[in-house]
């Protein structure tokens, strides 16, 4: 297993926590998300793994959802 930290701009409630957990979580590989959420602001969002998961694919997910990753950790 492996984790890795994505930080998220313009999430700025539950329902935008919950758009993104659910794109997330359809890539094949990831088996956990947390938010935390920082409304307004830039949230860390820590995704686990058991498979090696793409920044593009992590990128492309979170985009689907609506908001964009300014960094990857």
């Amino acid at each position: 297993m492996s984790t890795q930290i994505i930080d998220v701009t313009g999430m700025t409630c539950g329902h935008c926590a919950h758009a993104v957990t659910t794109e997330l979580t359809a890539l094949d590989g990831v088996t956990n998300v947390d938010v935390a959420l920082v409304p307004g602001g830039t949230t860390p969002v820590t995704i686990t793994t058991d498979a090696q998961v793409s920044e593009d694919a992590l990128r492309a997910a979170v985009d689907e959802a609506g908001y964009a990753v300014v960094g990857i950790h």
